[in-house]
């Protein structure tokens, strides 16, 4: 399947229809999801990141239990915003996780996502490293989806009334 930009993404799911958001990580795999009205972004969970047919089982086994008719991705991006390595492993891992799985995928920057909830997390939350690790990755996907969501949101502004 060819990958989305997200506001394509959005437009194509039917009403009531949820996203999963995916932040891969080289061992752990951290999953939010969405409400139905594509305003709201919740930590989930997480998988191991296994082989790309096992892993791709799990997430679409999440993605039909949950409802969720879309994927977006993590795209880890420079800091200044240029798409080194690591962007293009995850374009080809997205690529292939949204073919092995059937479900549309779009790509969206997930720079400082994790360093953002790990402040947080220490800070405001005052976790112990232990639980912060247990929570971190699924974290760090809702932060990264809610954003994405923000992003997208269609402009209902009506025309003027002359």
């Amino acid at each position: 399947m060819p990958l989305f930009n997200m506001t394509a993404l959005r437009a194509s799911l039917a009403s009531g229809q949820r996203l999963l958001g995916l932040d891969p990580g080289s061992r752990v795999i951290g999953i939010s999801l969405s409400d139905v009205g594509l305003m709201l972004a919740s930590p989930y969970g997480r998988v191991p990141r296994g082989k790309l047919a096992a892993t791709a089982e799990a997430i679409g086994r999440i993605a039909r239990r949950e409802g969720a008719f879309g994927l977006v991705v993590g795209l880890p991006l420079s800091l200044d915003g240029s798409a080194g390595p690591a962007a293009q492993a995850a374009r080809d891992w997205a690529h292939a996780l949204s073919t092995a799985t059937g479900l549309p995928a779009a790509l969206y920057d997930e720079r400082l996502s994790s360093a953002a909830v790990n402040r947080f997390l220490t800070g405001e939350a005052d976790m112990t490293r232990k639980r912060r690790s247990e929570v971190v990755d699924q974290m760090a996907a809702a932060y990264m989806l809610q954003a994405a969501l923000d992003a997208s949101i269609p402009d209902v502004t009506e025309p003027d009334a002359e």
